[in-house]
This record gives structure tokens, C-alpha cells and sequence, in this order.
């Protein structure tokens, strides 16, 4: 089975992305099935059911969505084995622009649209900073000066990545974007060992377990305080 791991900031166009893609592939033979790893609430397995896609879905509910990830891919690649999957997808919530669900030796994708602004792509660090391919959305909303300077600034920051335009809702360039996300001899049984590209966040305060009260009386654990450049003593 191979295995794709999708990620992006909220609302970019992940799963129109991965549907379009899944069409084109569906067409070739090929069985996929998807996992969406969200925060509190999706209903994107309900789109991957209607396009008659195997599919499971996690909420990290009070957790991050990716150290969640990363507590789970493993049993995940286990059931795409056991459905007897061509290609498993996971589909990450994104939501922490620190974060990068990437595994060393797995193909990582990063979607990202046109109007999330000129500068975003500094912005989103290793989630954009490690893929190795960067889909490009909503190109057909802006100019084509536009679409070359943003694809100029993604190539800035990640300049080995393939970086492709899918338009999410007619689905031009899926069928490229699907020749690179399928690899027939490519062949994942476990990713047991397998190492993230790069680490989670360092957090575990006391805020992480549970505290709600703002003051230094309550700052337990691992805290990092902004320099002001003043003496406040």
C-alpha cells in the first residue's frame, strides 16, 4: 500500500484537492481510501463516502491535532492493510502552522491557496517548509501576476518542492497531481520506526493539563516569556 500525507492551513482546499485527485485515480484502477484528522468537528468523511471512498475520521478533541497524528498513523496503516487499499491518504486538521505531519520516506503534500496572502508562505514553516510537493488553490480567483508572484514566494521558501496549481472545483490539474501522489512501486506494510520530519512542538505546561488562570503564579512547567526589551523589575 502507499501512503500520502496531505496537510495545509484550515480552509485551503485539502479535501476538494484530494477528491479531484481521487476521481482521476479511481479511473486508473487504482483503490484509495482516506483518513481526516480534525479538531472537534468534520463532516469531510460524509463527501468521502459519497464518492464511494473507504474512510475513517479522528478528533483530537482537547489534543493537538498532529501530536494526535502521530499517537495514531501507525493503526491507521494497519486498517488500510487490512482493506486491502492501493494507496492510503491522510488528511491532517493543518491548524498549527508550527507543526509538520511529515514522515521521512513518505510522500508529503502541502495545500495552500492564492488568497491566504503574499507573505503566508514565510508564515507556515515547516508544514510548507518540508513537503515535498505544494498544490497551489483558488488560482482562478486572482490575476496571473498574482498566481507567479505567490508560486515565486512558495518556491522561495521550499525551493525543492514540486509546486503545482489544482483548481479544487473542476479539478484541472488533479490528474498531474495524482501521477505524483501514486507510486506502484512504493509499497508501505508499517511505519513502525519511521521518523517525523521534524519535531513537534516542545509543550507540556500548566495549561496543557487542564489550568485556565493567566498569571505567573500558575505558569508551571515549559514556558517561554516574550522579550519586551524593558526592565520590568
Amino acid at each position: 500500500m502507499n501512503l500520502t500525507i496531505f496537510s495545509g492551513p484550515p480552509s485551503s482546499g485539502k479535501t476538494s484537492v484530494i477528491l479531484k485527485t481521487i476521481a482521476t485515480l479511481q479511473g486508473r484502477g487504482i483503490k484509495v481510501g482516506v483518513v481526516k484528522f480534525d479538531c472537534l468537528y468534520t463532516d469531510d468523511d460524509v463527501a468521502y463516502e459519497k464518492a464511494g471512498v473507504p474512510v475513517k475520521k479522528g478528533l483530537s478533541g482537547a489534543l493537538c491535532p498532529d501530536h494526535f497524528f502521530a499517537s495514531n498513523i501507525e493503526e491507521i496503516v494497519k486498517w488500510g492493510n487490512r482493506t486491502g487499499l492501493d494507496l492510503l491518504i491522510s488528511e491532517s486538521a493543518g491548524l498549527c502552522n508550527r507543526c509538520s505531519p511529515y514522515l521521512k520516506e513518505i510522500k508529503g503534500i502541502c495545500v495552500i491557496d492564492n488568497l491566504s496572502g503574499i507573505n503566508t508562505p514565510k508564515k507556515i514553516g515547516p508544514l510548507l517548509k518540508s513537503a515535498d510537493i505544494v498544490v497551489i488553490t483558488k488560482g482562478d480567483i486572482v490575476s496571473q501576476a498574482e498566481r507567479e508572484v505567490f508560486s515565486s514566494r512558495v518556491s522561495s521558501v521550499n525551493p525543492r518542492a514540486i509546486v503545482m496549481h489544482v483548481n479544487g472545483l473542476t479539478g484541472q490539474g488533479a490528474y498531474e497531481l495524482g501521477t505524483l501522489v501514486y507510486d506502484e512501486e512504493k509499497r508501505v506494510d508499517s511505519v513502525q520506526g519511521m521518523q517525523l520530519r521534524f519535531p513537534m512542538p516542545a509543550a507540556l505546561c500548566s495549561y496543557c493539563l487542564g489550568e485556565t488562570r493567566i498569571g505567573e503564579n500558575y505558569q508551571l512547567g515549559n514556558i517561554k516569556k516574550i522579550d519586551l526589551g524593558e526592565d520590568l523589575a
